[in-house]
């Protein structure tokens, strides 16, 4: 079924786009330019997700992010979007030491961004503040699998999840606590199938094979922004990185040997 470009995606939307059969689509967003961009493509999702302090601020894990930070970018994503669903990242330690917690964060980023709902890292363990947040009126996606936050423990970044049962019951459990989708990340494909068959919402899957109800991929990296980064489950859309520097370096020696500008481009 075609894209309406002109209908905006709200949160029955992405049920509705499951039960149709249709494939969602996300991709992260940090700033001005790139949300508009994506959003005139096409893309039924902006992600403003915390991945902004490895691809953004050069860190090496999503850990030091802040509220104030994904505020901030959420803001300018939401201001830039006219058709897709923005959804922000709950850093960490802003939703897990309590629900009423989430609750007062998640609530100041809906406020502050006019973004449209929150994504935050859980299954089970975060079914109560899931429950709370959807009781509280706060659209929440849930997050299972692989969780960035986890790095502390789990000791590297990627590290596929391969407990069935496990993925299944925090699957489950997000869904009853009232998320409304779910993303699935670094899963076994074949599992990923059988979530997304026993689940109502939508799955989005970002390393978790074909069966999803829908992908996402951090923008950077499909654009080819990200030098060096090419795990399996990563396909590269173009190689921008490339092409700049490729062009600035052009610029570079034109300045320098004084081809650039030339009576062309200056005014008499």
């Amino acid at each position: 079924m075609p894209v309406d470009l002109t209908k905006p995606v709200t949160v029955p939307g992405f049920s509705q786009a499951k039960q149709e059969g249709r494939k969602l689509t996300m991709l992260t967003a940090y700033e001005y330019l790139w949300a508009s961009l994506f959003d005139e493509a096409g893309v039924d999702g902006i992600l403003v997700g915390d991945t902004l302090g490895m691809v953004v601020q050069g860190k090496s894990t999503t850990l030091p992010v802040t509220l104030d930070e994904m505020i901030y970018h959420g803001e300018i994503v939401a201001r830039a979007v006219k058709r897709a669903l923005v959804v922000v990242d709950l850093p960490f330690l802003t939703f897990q030491v309590s629900p009423k917690q989430a609750v007062e964060n998640a609530g100041r980023v809906l406020k502050e961004t006019q973004a449209s709902a929150v994504k935050l890292e859980g299954g089970r363990n975060q079914a109560r503040t899931i429950e709370r947040l959807s009781n509280a009126d706060i659209p929440v996606m849930g997050h299972i699998g692989l969780k960035p936050q986890s790095v502390r423990k789990l000791g590297r970044m990627a590290v596929i999840q391969r407990d069935e049962e496990r993925l299944l019951a925090d699957a489950r459990a997000a869904q009853e606590a009232g998320a409304f989708a779910l993303v699935l990340e670094l899963i076994p494909q074949q599992i990923a199938r059988t979530i997304s068959e026993e689940i109502d919402i939508p799955t989005i899957g970002i390393g978790a094979g074909p069966h999803c109800d829908g992908q996402v991929l951090v923008s950077h990296d499909m654009l080819g922004l990200t030098p060096g980064f090419r795990p399996r489950f990563l396909k590269r859309y173009a190689e921008i990185r490339d092409l700049a520097r490729e062009a600035v370096e052009q610029y570079v020696e034109e300045v320098q040997q004084g081809e650039f500008p030339d009576s062309a481009h200056s005014h008499d």
